[in-house]
C-alpha cells in the first residue's frame, strides 16, 4: 500500500468535511451539500463520456487501475544497478554462457528475457531493438491507462458545468417565485463542485501517481537496457558501475556502492 497516495486521499475527504463543517450550521451544513439529481448528472455525464472515448475492455482496464496507484510500486533502481554488476561479474569470471544460470534467480522477466537473448549470441543491435520495443509497449500499455484518468478528470468539470446549466435553466423559468433563487442556485452550484470534486480528489491525482509510477519503471528498463549492452560488450563492471550510477542523482550513487556493486572481477 502505498501510504502517501493513501493519505492523500484521506486529507482530501478531511478537508472538505472540515470546510463543510465550519459553515454556518455546522454539521447540519452537509444537507445543503447533497442532491441526487447533481450526483447522477455530474458522476453519471463523467463516466458516460469516458466510456464513449474507449472501448470497453479499455474502460475497465481504466479502472482496475486505480489499485495499482495505491499500491507501492516496487521500482528499486539501485538494486537493479548491483544486480546487473552482479551480473557483470559473473560474465567477465565465467563467460556469458554463465549468465544463464544466474538468470534463474532474478524476479524481473524484462532483465531475465535481456539475459538469455545475450546468451543466445544475439545481436547487440538486435538486443537493443528487442528491449526498446518491449519497453515502447509498456509505455503504451501505461499511457492508456494514465489517458483514461486525464479523460475522467476533463469531463468531470464539464459535465458539472452542463448541471449548473441545468439547474439554472430550471431556476429562470420559475423567477416569479424569489424566494426559490437562492436555495435553487445552490442547488445548482453543487454540480460543478461534485465535478472539481470528482477532477481534483480522484482522477487527476491518480493520473499523475501513475505518471511518476511509469516513470520510474522507464528509467529501471533503461538502465536494464544500457547495463545488459554493456555486459555484451565486455565492459569493465566498473566501467559499467559508472556508467549507470549516471541514471540515479548524486545523493542516491552512494548506495550503490555501499550495496556491494563494485567491480569485484576488475582486472
Amino acid at each position: 500500500m502505498d501510504l502517501a497516495t493513501l493519505i492523500g486521499l484521506i486529507a482530501g475527504v478531511f478537508f472538505i468535511v472540515f470546510g463543510i463543517a465550519t459553515g454556518p450550521e455546522g454539521w447540519g451544513s452537509f444537507k445543503g451539500f447533497y442532491d441526487l439529481p447533481s450526483i447522477l448528472i455530474t458522476f453519471g455525464g463523467s463516466f458516460a463520456g469516458t466510456l464513449t472515448c474507449y472501448s470497453l475492455k479499455e474502460y475497465i482496464n481504466g479502472f482496475k487501475s486505480f489499485k495499482l496507484a495505491i499500491k507501492s510500486a516496487n521500482f528499486d533502481i539501485s538494486k537493479t544497478i548491483e544486480d546487473i554488476i552482479q551480473l557483470s561479474n559473473v560474465a567477465r569470471k565465467e563467460g556469458l554462457l554463465q549468465l544463464e544460470e544466474a538468470a534463474n534467480s532474478l524476479d524481473d522477466p524484462f532483465l531475465k528475457k535481456g539475459i538469455l537473448l545475450i546468451v543466445d549470441g544475439t545481436d547487440p543491435d538486435l538486443v537493443r531493438g528487442i528491449m526498446e520495443t518491449e519497453l515502447m509497449c509498456v509505455e503504451d500499455r501505461h499511457g492508456k491507462v494514465i489517458s483514461f484518468w486525464e479523460t475522467l478528470a476533463s469531463f468531470g468539470p464539464a459535465w458539472g458545468m452542463i448541471g449548473t446549466l441545468i439547474g439554472l435553466i430550471n431556476m429562470l423559468g420559475k423567477l416569479e417565485d424569489v424566494s426559490t433563487v437562492g436555495p435553487s442556485m445552490a442547488t445548482a452550484l453543487l454540480t460543478t463542485l461534485y465535478g472539481s470534486v470528482l477532477a481534483n480528489w480522484i482522477a487527476t491525482p491518480i493520473a499523475n501517481k501513475l505518471k511518476g509510477n511509469n516513470a520510474v519503471e522507464t528509467k529501471m528498463k533503461e538502465v536494464m537496457i544500457e547495463g545488459l549492452l554493456s555486459i555484451q560488450a565486455g565492459e569493465n563492471p566498473r566501467v559499467i558501475e559508472e556508467k549507470l550510477k549516471s541514471f540515479l542523482a548524486p545523493s542516491q550513487r552512494n548506495d550503490v556502492q555501499e550495496g556491494g556493486g563494485a567491480a569485484d572481477g576488475e582486472e
